[in-house]
């Protein structure tokens, strides 16, 4: 199967490749800013002013002593982890018997070991901001349970503003602490949604866009200058593309018309040239009539007794003039038939033909020639196929060229039988033999004319025009001729014509 003919696949299709590459380096552009905008909303320390943070701490502070003023018996712990869920950063607690409540981020160990050392010295005092070890290290769980070091080196963790924690007695029970910064996976829980969200509906939208405005107008240019190239092998010489625009794709079809337009020139004229040919064929052909008729005559009369030469010699040199003088004048009349035909200026006389009567006038002009040569020469007709259509001059130069050659190529002893059967709506006429058989590499070339190759089946000992006859005949009436052949054995050449 060709390339044109075979299926098209849509992942070989260079359409598809730039769409879904471009729809790719879309989604992998969104992916990164994406991860940029986590880096930069975790990164920076500048999210919010050192003052509003520490005011931030002292307000969780005085919620939380509120808080327990109003339940004494609460645990601290819980409150604060209530209201940490609240705030909206990462917040902490760090209490005098050392436990520590953290949220989403909690503060290194040394830090809190710090705090609670001042705790339980009784300082009253902490510093307003103070700075993490390294970030990511003591991360820390609710409930209040103690947290160990998280290790793994890294750069300095956030700075955390901080606040002390009076108790009802109006002592420090604890210091409140908020952190500068945010951990990526809690700002990427919370901007994620946000993120997919606004990545899809831009992929969404740049995907139709794209599609609009760059990949569909430039797919259906490639599809008419597609078209156009298989209108034009098809046989239309005026299919042109659109060359519009002056991207690659105009480019390839200006190219393409360009090529169409040169070969469109070339044809016209082969063609010009091959019309020129056959009517000079035919002309000269026509005009070697006369001289032709004129030496047969002379021939013919010196042949003669009143003017026949008076030695032996000169009555055969006048036998061979007058056979070859007839052998060329077949030639002539071939090659005048052939150039008509070609032409189409040999018209055609449609009417019924009578198969039997077609076949015995075949059997008529070559009995004798079959009966000397010791061939047998017989016919067949299936049941019920008596008439057919066509010009029954034609036709029976047809069965007569292809009998002459059939008998010309068959062994004494042979056969040689003509038959004609239905073939589907149509109708076949089928000349068989038993002869020495054609080569498997002249069959391509044995209706070509002039074509004459031992053993090949083409007219020998004749004009080399018979089976290019028959062809042109055949084709006139819309039909086909082939050949097939065993060497050796037989060999069928088959008419069909239409029904």
């Amino acid at each position: 199967m060709s390339d044109a003919a075979a299926p098209r696949r849509w992942y070989r299709s260079l359409y598809w490749r730039i769409a879904i590459g471009f729809i790719g380096a879309l989604a992998l552009m969104l992916a990164l800013q994406g991860a940029l905008l986590l880096w930069l909303s975790t990164a920076r320390d500048e999210a919010l002013p050192p003052r509003l943070l520490a005011d931030l701490a002292a307000l969780i502070a005085d919620d939380l002593a509120a808080d327990h003023a109003r339940a004494p018996g609460t645990d601290l712990a819980a409150l604060a982890e209530v209201r940490f869920r609240e705030v909206g950063r990462p917040a902490a607690l760090v209490l005098r018997d050392g436990r520590l409540v953290a949220g989403e981020l909690a503060p290194p160990p040394p830090l809190v070991d710090m705090l609670v050392a001042r705790l339980r010295a009784g300082d009253a005092e902490f510093p307003s901001r103070v700075r993490g070890g390294r970030r990511g290290e003591g991360r820390g769980g609710p409930g209040g349970r103690p947290l160990g070091d998280g290790g793994g080196p890294g750069r300095p963790g956030p700075a955390w503003a901080t606040a002390p924690l009076h108790d009802v007695d109006g002592g420090v029970a604890g210091v409140v602490l908020v952190a500068r910064g945010r951990p990526l996976g809690a700002v990427a829980r919370e901007l994620a949604p946000w993120l997919v969200a606004g990545a899809v509906a831009l992929l969404l939208a740049g995907t139709a866009l794209a599609s609009v405005s760059v990949f569909r107008p430039a797919h259906a240019r490639l599809r008419d200058l597609e078209d156009a190239a298989r209108r034009f092998a098809a046989g239309d010489r005026a299919a042109r593309a659109r060359e519009g625009g002056g991207d690659e794709v105009a480019a390839v079809a200006r190219a393409f018309n360009g090529m169409a337009d040169e070969a469109a020139a070339r044809e016209s004229a082969l063609v010009e040239a091959d019309r020129a040919r056959r009517q000079l064929l035919a002309d000269v052909t026509h005009e070697l009539r006369t001289p032709l008729t004129a030496i047969r005559g002379y021939a013919e009369t010196l042949a003669l007794p009143a003017f026949a030469p008076a030695s032996p010699d000169g009555l055969r040199y006048v036998h061979i003039v007058d056979v070859e003088a007839q052998r060329l004048e077949r030639l002539v009349n071939d090659l005048l038939d052939l150039a008509r035909f070609e032409a189409g200026g040999a018209p055609l006389e449609p009417g019924d033909v009578a198969l039997r009567a077609l076949f015995a006038r075949v059997v008529d002009r070559h009995g004798p020639q079959a009966a000397a040569a010791g061939v047998t020469l017989e016919t067949a007709i299936v049941s019920g196929l008596e008439v057919i259509t066509g010009d029954a001059r034609r036709l029976e130069q047809v069965l007569q060229n292809l009998t002459a050659n059939a008998l010309r190529h068959t062994p004494r002893g042979g056969r040689v039988r003509l038959e004609a059967a239905r073939d589907g709506g149509g109708v076949a006429l089928h000349v068989h033999d038993s002869g020495e058989g054609i080569a498997a590499e002249h069959l391509p070339h044995v209706f070509d004319r002039f074509y004459k190759a031992d053993p090949a089946r083409a007219d020998a000992g004749g004009t080399g025009l018979g089976l290019s006859i028959v062809k042109a005949i055949v084709e006139r009436h819309g039909g086909t001729v082939s050949a097939a052949s065993t060497p050796g054995v037989a060999t069928t050449f088959t008419v069909r014509l239409p029904g």
